[in-house]
């Protein structure tokens, strides 16, 4: 692999203009296809096989008229203190906003409130339903243009008039933090390396990698179903590890200048020696990501390929473009730069990096409890953890979608929010009497307000009733009721009874990420063990690496929890709304968290092991190789946990929540469990922590991520002096 890798670089770096006009080919045609074959993303999550999904399925071929999962918006009218809706001015002004819906692009049916009963008993809230026969993809922006004008003309009446449902539900947009966390990324670069072109690299070929990556996925879009949160996800991602990649080999291409190699002779041995690591840290990334496929679940599995995708260009741009431009940079990377230590006077400077290592190699015991208690603390509040997914509950208190939902509570409860729409299949003929006998046991459950007639489609086979909790959409009770409903199913002979709608939709797929959950860890856990067994040939290591990345993960589910469920720290960070934590984020953080995880064991390790099988004492190793890799580990963590925080200023809070919880995975990962336990628990093994059974090192493959192979066969050979010149 190093031998390999070493002949890739020489080849780019003296290919530099080929290499360098292919990529750019590459990103043109990347750019031209999004620009050209994109089409629309979907803001609906829907995991097909669940319950409450095929009701939704039988609903659309028995009763397509229904719109279980349809757009929908509720516009919600409030008389001003002391007033009625029932009052002249008033009533004129909801009878114009219904009769301008009715005539809305792509409006299927809107409801009078004051013929169809949609007003409460004080008289001072009601609503009006338009149903669009578009889903939530296809609805043009004329349509919410429209519906947003039809309320604010009712407003000029001096109704207070607000939108609820999803017809004004928009996709996520890239803001202002992606560029906050890419200048902070540009500083810590400038800071480590000491030179503008040494820091503008990194960034230059991840911008172009992000480039690519985003373009290619927008061009899926126009022949695949994508959610809309796959690019933002893929951006998130793959900028992190694409300017930590760069970072890596330009780091280690700088240290082969400092020991006396030509330029074109430094490419080779960077992306010989750190390249390798590159790809076997980045083929972490990869399988944790692609490893969402296994759960069955196809957003996820989209999500999960579209950033493998990214990282994979990430990698292989790392590989190629990077050494390709160092050969345009000739001397001048090297200008102004603070002095890099030689590898042969490491131990003659005491660098911060070394006294921390040596510090934790005289207490390790002590340093090894304080770090796992201290993560364990942290870790606490996620034992309170709930899972739901977004409603207009969890939308920002400045919205309209948050002020309808919170006017509806107020005038009919908070279940009026959450309604459920239950089934009832039977043949031909007998649906009503089905109906009726399902209406009436459901009346007699716990948590249910109000239970409408039965509405039966034209071939009298299939019913529906509404059935109006008495808690909120998110609230425990209303899953019980749901769990209630559904045991129901049987009790009647010749019918079955189903429970769909948004609530009951929500409830399924947080049920079915949650059963996804131990099977993916054991994908991926595994497939991870098996390639750091392969990269460092000792058991302890994988082990000890799988057990520092639970830790880390632990204490970010327990800030989490602590920010985005219990509320603190809202007015530092922005969040404007709590509530249960989204559903698929715990199964999105795990895959994402472990492959950077691996990044980082990888790039430091890899060093310990190079000095180990140099011949270095197993302290000594750890200390060595510490303190070569300290300082660059610790400037890529801190540019991955910039890039994530940036997304903490968008305003969709999903993006928010995974960026925050990436940041402080990040953070604990890297700089608790990698900086500090890692080293603690290799000085306490010793030698111990690279034994492998006799039998098995004789089977694995060796693959040289150090580089060992090549160091000596590039020693062992005739001085090569490389005729090309080199831009001074």
């Amino acid at each position: 692999m190093a031998s390999l890798l070493y002949r890739l670089g020489r080849f780019s770096f003296h290919r530099r203009w080929l290499v360098t006009a292919a990529w750019l080919a590459v990103l043109m045609a990347a750019l031209v296809g999004a620009l050209t074959l994109s089409g629309p993303t979907q803001e609906t999550f829907s995991i097909p096989g669940t319950p409450a999904q095929k009701a939704v399925d039988l609903l659309a071929g028995r009763f397509p008229q229904a719109s279980a999962d349809g757009v929908t918006a509720r516009v919600v009218f409030a008389a001003p203190g002391g007033e009625k809706l029932s009052d002249p001015a008033y009533q004129r002004a909801i009878g114009t906003a219904v009769a301008e819906l009715k005539q809305a692009p792509q409006v299927a049916s809107v409801n009078d409130p004051f013929t169809s009963g949609t007003i409460n008993q004080a008289g001072t809230i009601g609503f009006t339903q338009a149903t669009y026969t578009a889903n939530a993809d296809d609805l043009t922006d004329a349509a919410r243009d429209t519906l947003t004008a039809v309320a604010a003309r009712a407003r000029a009446s001096g109704l207070s008039v607000e939108i609820g449902g999803n017809a004004l539900d928009s996709s996520p947009n890239f803001g202002v933090g992606e560029i906050i966390g890419v200048v902070v990324a540009a500083v810590v670069l400038i800071i480590t390396f000491g030179s503008l072109i040494a820091a503008g690299l990194p960034l230059l070929t991840a911008l172009l990698g992000i480039g690519i990556g985003i373009g290619a996925i927008v061009t899926v879009s126009g022949f695949v179903d994508l959610s809309s949160n796959t690019p933002i996800l893929a951006l998130m991602l793959g900028l992190a590890v694409a300017i930590d990649y760069a970072l890596f080999i330009v780091s280690r291409y700088r240290d082969e200048l400092a020991a006396g190699h030509d330029h074109h002779e430094a490419a080779g041995r960077a992306v010989g020696t750190a390249g390798s690591a590159v790809v076997f840290a980045g083929l972490t990334v990869i399988i944790a990501l692609a490893a969402l496929t296994v759960v069955g679940i196809p957003f996820l599995a989209q999500m999960g390929l579209a950033a493998a995708f990214t990282v994979a260009v990430a990698v292989v741009i790392a590989l190629t473009l990077l050494p390709a431009l160092l050969g345009f940079t000739g001397r001048r990377l090297t200008a102004g730069r603070i002095r890099q230590p030689r590898p042969d006077d490491v131990r003659a400077r005491a660098t911060l990096g070394t006294r921390w290592a040596r510090t934790i190699a005289r207490r390790p015991v002590a340093v090894l409890l304080t770090a796992v208690i201290a993560l364990g603390v942290v870790a606490l509040p996620a034992l309170d953890l709930r899972l739901g997914m977004p409603d207009d509950s969890t939308a920002a208190p400045e919205t309209t979608q948050r002020k309808a939902y919170d006017t509806l509570s107020a005038g009919f409860g908070p279940g009026f929010n959450g309604p459920l729409i239950v089934v009832v299949d039977a043949t031909a003929g007998t649906a009503q009497a089905a109906a009726d006998q399902v209406a009436q046991q459901i009346r007699g459950l716990d948590d249910v307000a109000t239970v409408t007639e039965p509405t039966l489609n034209p071939a009298a086979d299939t019913a529906i009733l509404t059935v109006i909790p008495a808690s909120g959409p998110s609230d425990p009770a209303t899953e019980s009721l749901v769990r209630a409903i559904r045991t129901r199913d049987g009790s009647i002979p010749g019918a079955t009874i189903a429970v769909t709608g948004l609530t009951a939709i929500n409830i399924d797929i947080s049920a079915k990420l949650g059963a996804a959950l131990p099977p993916y860890l054991t994908v991926v856990v595994g497939l991870a063990f098996i390639l750091l067994l392969l990269v460092f040939r000792s058991l302890l290591v994988p082990i000890k690496a799988t057990l520092g990345f639970l830790l880390s993960v632990a204490a970010t589910f327990g800030t989490v929890v602590a920010v985005f469920q219990w509320g603190w720290l809202t007015d530092v960070l922005g969040v404007e709304q709590v509530g249960p934590i989204i559903s698929f984020l715990p199964i999105v953080l795990i895959g994402i968290v472990f492959g950077l995880a691996m990044d980082y064991q990888v790039f430091l390790v890899t060093r310990m092991r190079e000095e180990y099988v140099h011949g270095t004492p197993p302290r000594e190793a750890v200390i060595t190789g510490f303190s070569h890799g300290a300082r660059v580990v610790t400037a890529a963590a801190i540019i991955m946990i910039s890039v994530f925080s940036g997304f903490i200023l968008a305003p969709d809070a999903i993006i928010k929540s995974i960026g925050f919880a990436l940041a402080a995975a990040i953070l604990f990962d890297a700089i608790i469990v990698r900086m500090t336990i890692v080293p603690a628990v290799m000085t306490l093994l010793g030698k111990a922590a690279w034994w492998l059974p006799r039998w098995l090192d004789n089977i694995l493959p060796n693959i040289d991520v150090e580089g060992e192979k090549l160091r000596h066969q590039l020693d062992d050979r005739p001085v090569e002096r490389t005729p090309e010149h080199v831009p001074a």
